[in-house]
């Protein structure tokens, strides 16, 4: 059973660590892949190689420099969101080597690309809050808390998965709850207060 469990929150961690930033998850996926920490699926070996570590090196640099630019931050969150969702299957795919390609892509899609999806949306949510609250000063704050966030829950998901599926859970419970606050905020009637009376 655990050939099966582990392999499928390892992947569910590096998921939702695709969630803060892409390619950091992909780096570390890279490294452990290369010293053999973690196996991949036969169809994902070519990320364990040098040629991959460096060039996801420099896509991680570029990814997390880039999110300190202000304003442009808040574009990367929108062109990043369909990308994590990509990244999050492949991740999550990549680690599940003992199921059936039909049970493999369907798990990674769902959990792996649904994880990393929901995560990134509260991430952008949570991004544009900031920038309307503070006008953008506070956004290297959380630029800094999302990359420590994706390189911990990465590096908890190789080494001590059951730690890391657990915060996943978590994460996921909390988006549950923050998007269900989100709707029901913008479904609320007007209140009185602000209606403007008819004159008679």
């Amino acid at each position: 059973m655990t050939e099966y469990v582990a392999p499928f929150f390892i992947g569910l961690g590096l998921a939702a660590s695709v969630g803060f930033r892409i390619f950091l998850p992909l780096l570390v996926l890279s490294v452990a892949s290369y010293f053999e920490i973690i196996p991949v699926n036969d169809s994902f070996h070519w990320i364990g190689t040098i040629p991959a570590m460096i060039t996801l090196g420099v896509a991680t640099l570029i990814e997390t420099l880039a999110y300190f630019i202000p304003w442009f931050d808040n574009l990367l969150d929108t062109i990043s969101l369909p990308t994590a969702t990509i990244a999050g299957t492949a991740v999550m795919a990549s680690t599940l080597i003992e199921l059936d390609p039909l049970w493999q892509w369907a798990l990674a899609i769902i959990a792996g690309g649904g994880t990393a999806g929901i995560v990134k949306g509260v991430n952008a949510n949570t991004r544009l809050a900031s920038t309307a609250t503070t006008g953008g000063l506070a956004n290297p704050v959380v630029t800094t808390v999302e990359t420590a966030a994706s390189a911990g829950l990465s590096a908890l998901s190789v080494f001590l998965w059951p730690i890391a599926a657990i915060i996943v859970i978590g994460l996921l419970i909390i988006a549950v709850f923050f998007f269900k606050k989100i709707r029901k905020f913008w479904r609320k009637p007007p209140s009185q207060d602000s209606v403007t009376p008819t004159a008679n």
